[in-house]
């Protein structure tokens, strides 16, 4: 674990898959073909917290959804690259535009289409049922399911290991 508090150090970006991470994976379809999905509320003040502590959220998913985007906006998420099925290149047009090295990313996916992206960041994670192989690959996995806290819970490791989880915390008392 502390090879892992080591690498959260250094991380100023959070960038996430959405289908599997943000949400359990499952689509959802109307009668109407309208899409949906279930977003959690634990992961959205997770992203919130990193955010108010100057980490930036960004999505890279091989999907484009309208309903993603409304649910970025909501979180305040301005880096969205949808529709990205190659996340490794994505992940690296991201880190260059915004100037950073590897170690100051995390990443987080949970299936074979985000290994490269997982296998490039500083700090590559995967949630608790993500892929075995991904597990394998990660730096790290979380004990939440996707779309069931899993940001949440890393929102709060990378904020612990910068020293920034009870300021981030003891704002609700």
């Amino acid at each position: 674990m502390q090879t892992i508090l080591e690498k959260a150090k250094t991380v100023t970006l959070l960038a996430m898959d959405v289908d599997g991470v943000l949400t359990n994976g499952s689509l959802y379809f109307g009668n109407s073909g309208e899409e949906m999905k279930a977003f959690s509320i634990l992961d959205g003040l997770g992203i919130k917290l990193l955010r108010d502590a100057g980490i930036r959220p960004a999505i890279i998913t091989g999907r484009t959804s309208e309903l993603l985007l409304r649910r970025a906006r909501e979180l305040s998420i301005e880096l969205i690259y949808q529709g990205r099925e190659d996340k490794g290149t994505a992940l690296e047009e991201l880190r260059q535009d915004l100037k950073l090295s590897y170690d100051q990313i995390a990443y987080v996916g949970d299936d074979l289409p985000d290994l490269a992206a997982i296998r490039a960041a500083g700090l590559g994670i995967t949630v608790a049922n993500g892929h075995h192989f991904v597990a394998r690959h990660a730096d790290w996995q979380t004990r939440a399911a996707g779309g069931s806290g899993a940001v949440r819970e890393i929102a709060e490791l990378i904020l612990m290991s910068q020293g920034k989880l009870n300021d981030a915390l003891e704002q609700f008392l």
